[in-house]
């Protein structure tokens, strides 16, 4: 115990935690590396890429602040604890293997004539709205959040924390503004804002600053009692970090564990680790390896996720830490996140950073963007070489291992209304239909059905059904007597005689002619009609002594043996593959490979019509319809395009998304860059970047006009991204009611797109591709 005494005495003196406050002002773009990057001597490069570059040099140390608002905390292990203190090789060890730390009370830290700064979240109509955005601010943030009323806006916001710095201040401010929260810092002055008035009473009321923090040190304790105490940072290890190391309340983290306490008196926690061990804690949170598991978007991934970690190192200095664990930085949760895949793509390109002109990138990256990325000085204001806006595609590369070819040829309709039965007769020639021809023409559809045909189509219409072929006369080509026949072979009696009456009857069959319709087969007709089975002619006449066309026929059973499921269609959709085989994945999430026959009938979608042709291309995610043949093989495709396109990062959730604002929730949220103009009565975008996002949103209100420009449209909405367009509705005034948003994407949309970053993965592309294909003009080094 004295030996652990001594050794704090000397880190008191030695490392006292001095946090300067900066007093910078705000930016609206992500921050960068403070420090100058010094890169290693260049040696000759000892792997097969022609294009790395390979330096020799240590691996760096990142410190990630795991929290910087803890009131208390538990380090534990499940081998000896260890007090890693002072950075050095020596590890003392603790007679426990649990330790809880908190923050105690020394003297009261004198106050300055500043009065500080605090963080102003806007955005709430009513006082109910901005008591529910309260809590959600208080959940992401860990602050506490007081709903205020402003008079001049007639909107509630919330003060978010108390008294702080302008850095701290700003810290928050970026962390609400990462969750989508638009959020601005005022310095802490008393103004006529109310808060939380009641309606009884809306007088405004003066906010008064917080007392300053008193100073405090850390002090460890145990079970057995209180171990020690310091006013320099504590550090704790574990004596065997592969097999039982370090936690931070119960969850392990590789590397060692410092606390502190920080400007605020509350405990700031650090997790000191290799830069590898800390890219493995972000890749598998990045980039799911589970739901993107393709290792070449990985090693992007992890690549992008060290290049950034280099860059920012020393973000936080002032603060006693080089980066955050949230989408501020990049999200790291340690130990238990950590997944094979992700691990693997991080050990396969150890050491690989991007540079351009032989400095580390700015490697930021967006979730899903949309199809096309952004202009960086479009979004923070900086132009940066490397980060240019570019399409979200495998550009000049054919889809030639996703297209499916067939040797039949497609039907020669010309007549319109024909078109749709290329596709019915197929279907009943995967189900062995005699008497059919495979290649059928407008004259040959447009003539009439013989007796001969029609009673041989409805003894195969009987065997698919698994029925009795139904005994008819000579009007069996006539629709009346068809109409029967055709019931009798799928049901096995007259279903309609059952289940409609005559009033039912006439009242479904009160078209011109309706009533020449015999009585025997009157509810047969009419239920077919009701069911769209057996169609009117375009003068609403059903022509009951007139035969039938063999499309109208064909037609018919085609459509009732679909609707029966007699035809055994089966769905699913489409997935990509990189080595031409088709895979469908079932309702179930289940993935099979499936061959094609080399004569399958193939019709791809085209609005709501499906049209017979030759080959069809995938890209995966289409819905598909198709039949399997006795050979287990499909027969029949049919295609209807992905909703989400052919973009790279079409595999994303957030490829596309609607939102709906009402004026009100608009006035809320923009309601600061809104001061002045009034009621808003319409929103109009004046300009976009190179991807079509908004970059300049004029706010038109009864008063004027105010705008919103750069990457605050985003956050000042609340909107997952600014690739956007607005649709209204309208009162029976005319006056607008509500903006719906109807966007694509999700994030800033500047750099690498990692969901397309595993599109691009999945057409065979390589990780230098990747990247290239997103950071203009970078090379890939290794720096150790």
């Amino acid at each position: 115990m004295r030996r652990v005494i001594a050794l704090l005495l000397v880190q008191s003196l030695v490392l006292p935690l001095a946090i300067a406050q900066q007093q910078t002002p705000p930016e609206t773009r992500p921050r960068r590396t403070q420090p100058a990057w010094t890169p290693p001597s260049a040696t000759t490069p000892i792997i097969s890429s022609p294009t790395l570059t390979t330096l020799t040099g240590p691996e760096p140390r990142i410190r990630v602040a795991l929290t910087t608002d803890a009131r208390s905390a538990v380090i534990s292990t499940t081998g000896h604890l260890m007090n890693a203190s002072g950075g050095g090789t020596t590890l003392l060890a603790l007679d426990t293997s649990r330790v809880r730390v908190d923050p105690r009370l020394l003297s009261p830290r004198a106050s300055t004539e500043d009065g500080g700064f605090r963080v102003l979240v806007g955005g709430a109509a009513t006082r109910d709205e901005a008591e529910e955005n309260e809590k959600e601010i208080q959940k992401i943030t860990g602050e506490d959040a007081h709903a205020a009323y402003d008079t001049e806006t007639k909107t509630w916001g919330m003060f978010v924390g108390g008294k702080l710095s302008r850095e701290e201040a700003e810290e928050l401010r970026a962390r609400l503004e990462t969750a989508g929260i638009d959020a601005t810092v005022e310095r802490q002055e008393p103004r006529p804002i109310a808060q939380k008035p009641e309606p009884a009473n809306n007088s405004p009321v003066r906010l008064t600053a917080r007392p300053a923090l008193p100073s405090r040190e850390v002090v460890a304790s145990s079970g057995a009692g209180r171990i020690f105490s310091s006013s320099a940072p504590v550090a704790f290890a574990s004596d065997d970090e592969k097999n039982a190391p370090v936690r931070f309340n119960d969850r392990p983290y590789r590397g060692r564990i410092e606390v502190f306490t920080n400007l605020r008196g509350n405990l700031t926690v650090v997790n000191e680790l290799g830069l590898e061990d800390y890219v493995k804690g972000v890749v598998a949170n990045e980039l799911s390896p589970g739901g993107y598991p393709a290792i070449e978007a990985q090693k992007a991934q992890a690549i992008a996720a060290r290049t950034y970690a280099l860059k920012n190192r020393g973000q936080f200095m002032s603060q006693g830490f080089d980066i955050l664990p949230t989408t501020r930085s990049q999200v790291y949760r340690g130990l238990t996140s950590e997944n094979a895949l992700s691990t693997k793509a991080v050990d396969e390109t150890r050491g690989v950073i991007a540079t351009y002109q032989g400095e580390p990138i700015n490697a930021l990256y967006t979730s899903t963007c949309g199809g096309r990325t952004e202009h960086s000085e479009n979004i923070f204001n900086d132009a940066i070489p490397y980060l240019r806006g570019r399409e979200c595609a495998a550009e000049g590369v054919t889809f030639d291992r996703f297209v499916i070819k067939t040797t039949r040829e497609p039907a020669e309709l010309r007549n319109d209304d024909n078109v749709p039965l290329a596709r019915d007769i197929s279907l009943l020639l995967t189900q062995n239909f005699s008497t059919l021809h495979e290649r059928v023409t407008d004259s040959w559809l447009a003539a009439d059905a013989t007796v001969s045909e029609v009673r041989n189509w409805l003894a195969n219409v009987a065997r698919v059904a698994r029925q009795t072929t139904p005994a008819t006369g000579d009007d069996v080509n006539r629709p009346p007597g068809f109409a029967t026949a055709l019931s009798a072979a799928v049901f096995g009696e007259s279903k309609a005689s059952t289940l409609l009456n005559n009033a039912d009857a006439d009242y479904l069959l009160a078209v011109k002619d309706g009533a020449e319709v015999p009585a025997q087969h009157r509810a047969d007709v009419a239920m077919l009609l009701r069911d769209g089975y057996l169609t009117v002619y375009p003068d609403a006449t059903l022509r009951p002594r007139a035969p039938l066309s063999r499309a109208r026929v064909l037609h018919a059973i085609s459509r009732i043996l679909e609707g029966r499921n007699l035809l055994q269609l089966q769905k699913a959709n489409a997935r990509p593959t990189s080595d031409g085989q088709l895979i469908l994945r079932s309702s179930k999430g289940k993935d099979q490979p499936i061959r094609v026959n080399p004569d399958a009938f193939l019709f791809r979608h085209l609005g709501e019509r499906p049209y017979a042709v030759s080959s069809v291309a995938l890209v995966g995610g289409e819905p598909v319809t198709y039949h399997l043949a006795a050979n287990g093989q499909i027969d029949f495709l049919e295609v209807k395009p992905a909703p989400n396109g052919a973009a790279a990062d079409r595999f994303s959730p957030f490829a596309n998304w609607t939102r709906g604002l009402s004026v009100a929730q608009v006035q809320a949220r923009l309601s600061r860059a809104a001061r002045g103009i009034g009621q808003i009565v319409d929103l109009r975008v004046v300009s976009r970047g190179s991807s079509h996002r908004v970059t300049d949103l004029e706010i038109i209100g009864t008063n004027g006009t105010a705008h919103v420009r750069g990457g605050r449209i985003r956050s000042a909405l609340g909107l997952r991204e600014q690739l956007f367009v607005i649709d209204r509705e309208y009162d029976e005034s005319g006056r607008v009611t509500q903006f719906i948003f109807i966007g694509r994407g999700w994030g800033h949309g500047v750099g690498m797109c990692q969901v397309g970053a595993y599109g691009l993965a999945k057409q065979g592309w390589t990780t230098e591709q990747i990247l290239k294909a997103y950071y203009s003009g970078i090379e890939l080094t290794r720096m150790y």
